[in-house]
Order: structure tokens, then sequence, then C-alpha cells
């Protein structure tokens, strides 16, 4: 309907008028709808946008540029496979170098020129060069970088000027549909910014580090981004952009950040001069699935059900017992082994926690003292020599300790291989770091002293057994 002049406009209401008036008499009732859907009022409306507070947070986001040199054996008479076919690898040539660049972002976290990013921008590089939104560029210094969680610090000398910054928030804040901005270098084009919601929390299946606990949102990111900031709308960090999940390499909208909370505790280990410890849990879980919900009389599937506690471990001297169900950790929810673990993770050594467990169907709370992992047994890492299977490896008894550092899940018990020398004879029989041994000819080993004792006796034939994740692989050498 067109409304050209104040005549028909003044008709149009009192007809409408009526109407209403007619339909109250009536019995009815005309009800507005729940969310009028208006036109802007105003220019100010019209003109709504997110300038402002990328004005304000850009600044404190920067590029990273970090590379190495790596140096090659290469014989021009290796591209040719008649040469390969009688040399191998053997034959090698003269060493060259090549060198490898990677491109990521970080974010500003103290004006003294403190900057998280991601560990894996930064891993092994020999030269890390940060450069600030003004395009001026700084020689970084590696602080600390954590691969577990994909964090690491570096810090750039500002010769006393302070520089703008990004202030940490609260994650556990954050709920799926809160809009956020993320801010990075994609390609390597130059600071952009894309726009998003939360898509999800607490994701935990995402597989790039060991504590798995990601905010999802479809805000666009792709490589280059990582490191650079997720900011929610009040101008805070909400997480630093880790991983997209791509099978073409671009933004499908799937994108994941390392919560805020968590950059939190790493950035506060750095400034208080000492080496992040996370607390020791000494015991493992299994996700509730529908079936054990149903055999354990809970009403949904949920919590983390103990299947092994370590007798000297904090849950178990707090009261926990297996076939208990922890459902919360301080108030906040946990599904699954990874979230159990991230939200002790971000306690502090030396704290408290109150667990909320379920036991026969009963909800009770249990107050936990957090421990560091210990060194209990020492790990008396060995390197392995002489004429035996082992021979190339290092080696060295389990401990929680070590199991942290590891990330080895498995028991608190046995001789694990940290690592294996190339070209040697335990290279040769295909064992790998993160092997557990298990036997060797029927004799079961527990520590490194009981390894060493057996491989020092001359055999003619081994008989190995070593467990490698879930699978116990059995192999016999000479005879």
């Amino acid at each position: 309907m067109t409304l050209e002049t104040p005549f028909r406009r003044a008709l149009f209401r009192r007809t409408l008028s009526r109407c209403a008036l007619m339909a109250v008499a009536a019995g009815l009732a005309l009800t507005p709808p729940a969310i009028a859907q208006q036109v802007p009022q105003s220019r100010e409306q019209i003109t709504l946008s997110y300038a402002p507070l990328v004005k304000r947070a850009a600044p404190a986001v920067v590029n990273i540029y970090s590379r190495r040199v790596i140096k090659q054996r290469v014989s021009p008479f290796m591209e040719d496979p008649f040469f390969r076919q009688f040399f191998g690898d053997a034959f090698r040539g003269v060493p060259r170098e090549r060198v490898e660049s990677s491109l990521g972002s970080g974010v500003i976290v103290r004006p003294d020129g403190l900057i998280v990013t991601n560990d894996h921008v930064i891993k092994d590089a020999d030269q890390i060069t940060v450069v600030l939104a003004d395009r001026r560029e700084f020689p970084a210094k590696v602080m600390s970088a954590d691969e577990k969680v994909d964090l690491a610090v570096l810090r750039i000398d500002t010769k006393g000027e302070k520089l703008p910054t990004l202030e940490l928030g609260d994650s556990d804040s954050i709920q799926v549909g809160d809009l956020v901005l993320a801010i990075g270098n994609p390609f390597g084009v130059g600071q952009t910014v894309t726009s998003g919601i939360v898509s999800a929390l607490a994701r935990t299946g995402v597989g790039v580090s060991d504590f798995n606990f990601f905010i999802q949102t479809d805000a666009a990111i792709n490589p280059g981004n990582s490191g650079g900031a997720l900011i929610t709308m009040d101008g805070k960090l909400a997480g630093i952009n880790s991983a997209i999940y791509s099978r073409s390499g671009g933004s499908v909208g799937i994108g994941f950040a390392i919560p805020a909370d968590m950059v939190r505790s790493v950035v506060t280990a750095v400034e208080s001069g000492g080496k992040l410890v996370r607390p020791w849990m000494g015991a493992s879980g299994q996700p509730v699935t529908q079936e054990l919900a149903t055999n354990l009389g809970l009403p949904r599937p949920q919590g983390v059900l103990i299947n092994q506690l370590n007798p000297k471990g904090p849950l178990e001297q707090a009261g926990v017992k297996v076939g208990d169900v922890v459902t919360a950790v301080n108030g906040h929810l946990v599904d699954d082994p990874e979230s159990l673990r991230y939200r002790i993770a971000l306690l502090p050594v030396g704290g408290n926690a109150t667990l909320t467990i379920i036991r026969k169907g009963a909800e009770t709370k249990l107050p936990v003292k957090l421990i560091g992992p210990p060194e209990d047994p020492p790990r008396d890492e060995t390197a392995l020599d002489g004429r035996q299977p082992f021979a190339g490896t290092t080696v060295a008894n389990i401990n929680p300790a070590l199991a942290e550092e590891v990330g080895y899940a498995g028991s608190s018990d046995g001789v694990i291989v940290l690592k294996v020398q190339p070209g040697t004879t335990a290279q040769a029989l295909g064992f790998q770091p993160g092997d557990v041994v298990v036997k060797v000819n029927g004799q079961p080993i527990t520590r490194v002293a009981d390894l060493k004792r057996l491989l020092n006796q001359p055999q003619r034939r081994w008989d190995l057994a070593v467990r490698r994740g879930d699978q116990v692989l059995t192999l016999s050498v000479g005879g």
C-alpha cells in the first residue's frame, strides 16, 4: 500500500483504530509480533560498523616470519635411478643448505613486548622476525614453547616503548552464537579482519595438541592466521587462532582457537620466571556412552568414567574410586577425558579443585589437592649401545613427570624408548620413540637396570616384546 498524501495517511490510521476497537468489542486482541522488524531510523544505525573495535584491537596483532636452515647431502647423480640402484642412500654427495620459511601471526599481550603465537609457527626456527601493524620489524626471542598446547611466548626489545596490547578475556564466559572477529595475516597478504560467530565450544576431537579444548568459529581463518587473535565484541582476546578444518587448504567455515584461559596460564608461567608445571591427575578414564549411562543408572551420557588410578595420585588420595563418574571440575562440566585434563591443567599446582562425581547413582563433591607430577621412580635416562637389538636407543624409566613430558598415557610402570638414532640396529629393527619394552627373552622389564642387565648377557637369539599404543608387538632376532 502506498500512502501518498497526509489525508490518506490520516484515513488509514482512523480505519486501523476502528478495526482495533471492533476486535476488542468482539473479545479479540491484536497481538504485536514478538520481534518487530523496523527499518533503520537514523544515519547512525545505517552506518553501524566494526571499525572502531578493529581500530583499537588491530595494532596489537603482529605478523611473524620465521626461517630455518636445513642441511642436506645431495648429489646430482642421485636423481638418476641407475645410480640409486647401485649406491642407494649411502651415496649422498656434498652437503647443501636449504632455507625453509614460515608465516604466521601473533598477539601482543604485554606492553613491554611479550607476544603469544602458536608453537607450530616458530618451531625449530633459527631466526624469528616480528612485524608490527605500523610495519616496524623486530628480532624476537623465544621465552617459552609448549608443543602440548601449541603455544609459544616471544619477546621483542622495544627499548622502553610501550606497545598496544589485547586484554585476555574470560573464555568461559563465551557462548555459542557470540559475535567474534579474527585478525591475522592469511596467505601473507597483510593484516586482515574477518567476522563470524562462535559455532561451538569445548571441541576436543581436533587432534592439534595434547590439550584439546578449542573454541570453534566460522570467522574465516586461513593459513597465516595461525597465532592471530580471535576477539569478542568488547575488544578482549577470546583465543589464539590455531587450526582449520579443510580439505582444500582454504577456509570452509570451521576454525579452531585456543581459549584465552589456557593462554593466560602460559603467560603467567613466563612472567613468574618458572617452568610451567601442570597438575597431575594420576588417573585415566573414558567417555560415558549411552550404554554405559544405562548400566550406571545415569539419566543421560555425561562425564568421565574413571577406570584407572595411581595409588599415589591426588584423585586416589582425595577418595575417588574406579567406577566413579566425574561430571565437573569447580562447577565446569566435563564430558570426556580431554576436557577433564584441560580443566585440571588450568589450575595452579598447590591449589585445590572440587570434583563433582556420581557414585552408585548419588552425586557428591570431593576436594582435591593439586600436585605436580613426581619423578618417582627416577627416570635413569640411558643411551644403549653394543651388539644387541636396542643398540642406538635412549631409554628411561616411566614416571608421571616423564609421561607428561612425552605425552604417554599408558601405565606408569616400565621402560620407554625416547630416541632412536638413525643408521643403528634399533632403527633397522623398526623400534620407535614411544615404544615400551615389555619383555626380553621372556623376562619382564620394569626398570632400565633390568633391561641393561639382560642386554649385557650375550645371546644367540633375542625374543622381544614391546608395547606400541594398544598393541604388543613381538620380534625374534638371531638364532
